[in-house]
């Protein structure tokens, strides 16, 4: 080992051992079910904030991608509609969460539905929350710092991330993101302050070119436009909803996202400029490794490891929760709703045996995961547009809707955009997806979506919608 990478390794070996000690000693013994999945239901603002702001980015990397090939508009399309959703959440939802005293997504959809809306969210939660990206992202930084196999890195990246979510759940994941959201944000701190003394930031973005200066970018209006919509993510988000269930009182919830908005811009506009000076200080490198990139270059030995440490936090802060959720998607949501109903104390049992489903299914996926951004488009497209209204329509008497509606419409909306990324994906022409008729999946899928709501509703108008 070099003299470099052995400082380097010194910072990165503290943050795992306090990792692990914080991790380890918030488990309660005996915890039940409220316990166990939402810490008691007692988050303050200080951790309410912690968690959220750092569950959000988890893919760190593919941000740094997206500002390296594209320029300003990654914030324009993965920043500025977030915080516009996040506060629509935090006026409409997040006390209704709170006091509906619900534990997830699925939970609330088996109440106020049906059994087979309740299962089908459940498979949907499940899916969206699988933490094989985010594994594989971490994998990736493990292998450039330490120079491991991949096979290597995302195994322990799967381990290291799990075990002591295993044992303490939801606590353990709040008090470990109470660390990680201090760490992300000095790790980015202190690159932009070696940067800024490389090249002042007016310098900076009189060496962008047009298309990075530009709010469009490369981007068509067609993707900006599903690109917007894909921020109400928010609205079917499990991590919103479990965080906002979780606090201790609905108040908190509200305050919570509206101080988070603030943290967000905050680390935005680091990310976006240490993009930016990547973009020009290191031309033709991989734009996934922007970051790691710069840092290696320009920061000392012992302050690279301090930044590294930074991204190892913000993506671990999303791996454990996203493990945990898909975990409880599993586990809870679905095998104890048809296993174990009845039985309230055996349910955490139920989550662990889906932890370790969870973990393995990440690790296989891992190694066919695409582009992370790519990924997010993707996904928003197939499970924003049947999940959306049916959510909105659990707390919400505007949206409200029968069981019945609330099945076709999630069946037919997953359909139709599945049918349309598959034909995208089965017809692509030198790598570029072409859709039918050139439309992207989440429009006809998100068409349907209101058109059946809409139907239903003058149909059933005045019979108990």
């Amino acid at each position: 080992m070099s003299k470099a990478l052995l400082l380097d390794s010194i910072p990165v070996i503290v943050y795992v051992l306090l990792l692990f000690w914080i991790g380890f000693k918030a488990t309660r013994p005996q915890a039940d079910e409220d316990e166990f999945l939402l810490g008691g239901r007692s988050l303050t603002i200080p951790a309410f904030v912690a968690t959220l702001v750092s569950t959000w980015y988890g893919g760190i990397l593919g941000i740094g991608e997206f500002v390296y090939t594209s320029g300003l508009v990654a914030w324009v399309v993965m920043g500025l509609p977030y915080y516009l959703f996040a506060l629509l959440f935090a006026l409409f939802l997040a006390g209704k969460i709170r006091q509906a005293d619900t534990v997830s997504i699925p939970d609330i959809m088996y109440r106020r539905y049906s059994r087979k809306v309740g299962l089908l969210s459940g498979v949907f939660i499940v899916l969206m929350t699988s933490p094989a990206p985010y594994i594989l992202m971490l994998a990736v930084l493990l292998r450039y710092f330490f120079h491991t196999s991949l096979l290597t890195a995302i195994v322990s990246s799967a381990f290291f991330s799990m075990i002591y979510v295993y044992w303490g759940g939801f606590r353990s994941v709040v008090q470990t993101d109470k660390l990680q959201f201090i760490f992300m944000f000095a790790g980015f701190l202190l690159l932009l302050i070696f940067l800024v003394h490389i090249l002042s930031p007016v310098t900076l973005f009189q060496k962008l070119d047009s298309t990075h200066r530009s709010l469009k970018g490369n981007l068509s209006w067609q993707n900006i436009t599903v690109w917007f919509f894909i921020a109400s993510w928010t609205f079917i988000d499990p991590g919103f909803n479990q965080r906002c269930a979780a606090a201790r009182t609905a108040q908190i919830a509200r305050k919570g996202i509206v101080i988070s908005v603030l943290f967000w811009f905050a680390f935005d506009m680091l990310t976006l400029l240490s993009g930016l000076y990547a973009y020009v200080l290191l031309p033709h490198i991989e734009p996934l490794m922007a970051y790691p990139a710069i840092a290696d270059r320009f920061l000392p030995p012992i302050a690279r490891g301090l930044f590294f440490v930074g991204l190892f936090a913000t993506i671990m802060s999303t791996i454990d929760s996203y493990t945990f959720l898909s975990a409880m998607g599993i586990g809870r949501d679905i095998i104890y709703e048809f296993l174990g109903r009845g039985r309230e104390k055996e349910s955490t049992g139920y989550v662990k045996i889906g932890l370790i489903i969870t973990g393995i299914i990440a690790v296989i996926m891992a190694y066919t995961m695409p582009s992370i951004v790519e990924l997010w488009y993707n996904l928003g497209s197939l499970f924003i547009p049947p999940l959306l209204l049916p959510i909105l329509g659990a707390y919400l008497r505007p949206f409200k809707m029968r069981a019945g509606v609330a099945f076709i419409l999630m069946t037919g909306s997953f359909a139709i955009g599945l049918f349309f990324l598959i034909w995208g994906y089965g017809h692509a022409l030198n790598g570029s997806v072409q859709y039918p008729f050139g439309v992207e999946p989440f429009f006809p899928a998100m068409i349907y979506s209101l058109a059946v709501f809409s139907l239903a509703k003058i149909v059933l108008q005045g019979k108990n919608f």
